[in-house]
């Protein structure tokens, strides 16, 4: 299946993949490789934004099933994602790639409250902007917030990078006859609740027409492959082919 072409797009990071080989917290050099990709397709002439997730230092789900309070521990989960944030501006600062952090929690001494004409301006002057906080409101996940930004900035498409090379039927890990599905529509990963996103984040992007992209961002250069309509990878769109 031959995908189609995207110009801006919104690259949404789990924070596990800054892990590395960790089990805690940021692995400099995986960041440095993660800004590497991000470089390589801002410079393929992309405009890129990004959201990262906070799972490597805190999630808010884990922190409320241990007894702290939701609206807390979604907050905390949310500080998280800011660390997240300015770790990938430092690196892809240092390789020089203009980066603007946007939070929707202000925080003016360490990043830019998140004003959606101003993040669209950067990423017209070709800077990569970094939306962190999530949505800067509890219950809900970095998943929303990033189909959330997607529509903001009038998104050509979200790409999704995770561990694996796509959407499968059946976990991989632990099923090695899983089929991968080449193509999926919105309401068909709705019905049959696979684990793409979060529904409300499915149903943002069906609603605005932004295609999701699943690709596994562990596999180098994968990233620029996949933008150039190569490559492994799922596409989450209106209709399935």
């Amino acid at each position: 299946m031959t995908r189609p072409r995207f110009h801006r797009i919104l690259l949404k990071l789990s924070g596990e993949v800054l892990m590395g080989d960790g089990q805690f917290g940021i692995d400099p050099a995986t960041v440095a490789r993660m800004a590497q990709e991000v470089k390589a397709a801002r410079d393929a002439g992309h405009e890129v934004c990004l959201v990262v997730g906070g799972g490597n230092i805190f999630r808010g789900l884990a922190g409320a099933a241990k007894g702290f309070e939701r609206s807390s521990a979604d907050y905390m989960g949310m500080l998280a994602t800011v660390m997240n944030a300015l770790a990938m501006q430092n690196a892809l600062e240092q390789i020089g790639v203009d980066t603007r952090v946007l939070s929707a929690i202000p925080m003016a001494t360490v990043c830019e409250p998140y004003i959606r004409r101003r993040a669209v301006r950067h990423m017209e002057k070709g800077r990569i902007v970094i939306f962190a906080a999530g949505t800067g409101n509890p219950f809900f996940t970095t998943d929303t917030a990033a189909a959330l930004r997607a529509a903001e900035m009038g998104c050509d498409a979200l790409f999704k990078g995770t561990s694996v090379d796509g959407v499968y039927d059946a976990d991989p890990k632990k099923n090695p006859t899983a089929k991968r599905y080449e193509s999926l529509s919105f309401n068909r990963v709705l019905s049959d609740d696979l684990k793409v996103m979060d529904a409300s984040a499915v149903a943002l992007c069906r609603d605005n027409n932004i295609p999701i992209v699943v690709f596994s961002i562990r596999e180098q250069g994968n990233l620029a492959s996949v933008l150039a309509g190569e490559g492994v990878a799922t596409i989450v769109q209106t209709q399935e082919n």
